[in-house]
């Protein structure tokens, strides 16, 4: 029952987030106004059959803006979740295969960075930085890695101590063999559903940043910089809040139900700690 409840779950997540993708990658060619274009005299126009969502404060199409702030959302969610994910299994399989002071050095310095929060952290660094693309990326991955690594540590602890990794050291293979080839395909699952619900964690963070502006430069079309732009024309033009915050929750909710889809066909009770997957291995 529980299988195919993840099922379900994954089959719409997967479906919502293909839309989005798709949209997104094909942005510049759909029948949609420039997003940078601006009209004074039609500032604020509310929707319309030939402007679904209406326009800005400056006179902007808010579709268009919405289409290709989508394309800065995904960009920003994949990149962070990229970088994350390659430190944070590498310092993480370091750590669970070589143990020693090597474990203690990567594992207190997760333990330093948990401390503080996350997206505190991420505005501190943003602020420093400056407000570019790259930065935002960078401010997100400076605490992103660090789950990819416990998690990895775990996984490669356990399995570290099974015959096949025995019977591969006495064949002569080497360490990065083992953890690459041997190891690293068995927790692939637990790091997939877990980066899942690191790019809707992303995503957010990063409306946050621009919300507060210090995520992407202006005139870029990012969902939470609309979002900052339009909460001061709340009662005359609501379509400028509502627009964005209903992309980032459909976004954000087809994310988790990805992730939770995974999680349940996967037979995972929780990310950090499978039920199933190391048994009989």
């Amino acid at each position: 029952m529980r299988e195919r409840h993840g099922v379900g779950s994954a089959t719409a997540g997967a479906a919502g987030l293909l839309v989005l993708v798709l949209i997104a990658g094909a942005a510049p060619w759909l029948p949609v106004a420039a997003p940078y274009a601006t009209n004074l005299d039609a500032r604020l126009r509310t929707p319309s059959v030939d402007e679904p969502l209406g326009r800005d404060s400056l006179g902007r199409d808010v579709l268009a803006r919405m289409v290709h702030g989508a394309r800065i959302s995904l960009a920003v969610g994949l990149c962070t979740v990229a970088v994350s994910l390659t430190l944070g299994v590498l310092l993480g399989a370091l750590a669970g295969y070589l143990g020693g002071w090597t474990d203690e050095l990567i594992s207190r310095t997760v333990d330093v960075l948990l401390a503080f929060p996350g997206i505190l952290l991420a505005v501190a660094l943003a602020a420093i930085m400056g407000p570019t693309l790259p930065n935002v990326v960078i401010a997100l991955s400076v605490l992103g890695w660090t789950g990819y690594a416990r998690l990895t540590r775990t996984q490669v602890m356990t399995l570290r101590q099974r015959d096949f990794v025995a019977a591969a050291r006495v064949l002569g293979v080497g360490p990065v063999r083992i953890v690459w080839r041997h190891i690293l395909p068995l927790a692939a699952p637990l790091l997939l559903v877990q980066a899942t619900f690191g790019l809707s964690g992303a995503i957010l963070a990063e409306a946050a940043l621009s919300f507060l502006g210090l995520g992407v430069p202006p005139p870029l079309p990012s969902w939470g910089a609309m979002l900052d732009e339009g909460r001061m024309f709340m009662l005359v033009a609501p379509h400028l809040v509502l627009a964005p915050g209903l992309a980032l929750a459909v976004t954000v909710l087809a994310l988790q139900l990805l992730g939770d889809g995974l999680r349940d066909v996967l037979d995972f009770g929780d990310v950090r700690t499978p039920q199933r997957w190391h048994r009989e291995q």
